[in-house]
């Protein structure tokens, strides 16, 4: 039975031996200082400060000081509890009514407020072009190989990966 206990104490058994450890500690006077002694070897492995030897019996004395509560607490009137539960129901109805209310109730129409200044209309924009320079078949090669070295990598995720995907399937043609 120490066994178990120790191994109790370790948190390695499962629910069953447990339960039965824990009945042996509540019968047993032997196992019950077993326990004892086991957690004393383990504060002497921690190093750490030991409670005073009658603390269990302290604090043993002052919950058989704690007066004993024999009778509930008094319930409700039922006139009261009937009151309870009317106002309970109208602050339900009057949440309800409130949400239909602002749902379905009229609104006023929707009109946009009037700018308070105007901003001058963009002049439109002038279209340019720009010469397409062929790219050797090398550098997409190089261009492939060295992306993951790229800084623009690491801020936008898989997105270089789809490109590369993408220009190889349609930028060579055999």
């Amino acid at each position: 039975m120490k066994a178990k206990i120790s191994a109790l104490m370790d948190s390695e058994l499962d629910a069953g031996e447990s339960g039965a450890a824990l009945t042996a500690l509540r019968d047993d006077g032997e196992a019950r200082e077993a326990w004892r002694t086991y957690h004393l070897i383990g504060d002497a492995l921690r190093d750490s400060d030991g409670l005073a030897p009658d603390f269990a019996a302290r604090v043993a004395e002052c919950v058989a000081r704690e007066p004993t509560v024999l009778a509930p607490a008094a319930a409700p009137s039922p006139r009261r509890a009937r009151w309870t539960a009317l106002t309970a129901m109208a602050a339900g109805v009057a949440g309800v009514a409130l949400v239909v209310s602002l749902t379905f109730g009229p609104h006023p129409a929707q009109q946009s407020p009037a700018p308070v200044a105007q901003a001058p209309k963009p002049a439109p924009a002038a279209r340019v072009e720009m010469a397409r320079v062929p790219m050797p078949a090398a550098a997409d090669d190089y261009l492939l190989a060295h992306q993951r070295y790229s800084p623009r990598n690491s801020l936008q995720g898989v997105v270089p990966y789809v490109r590369t995907v993408s220009a190889g399937a349609g930028a060579r043609k055999p």
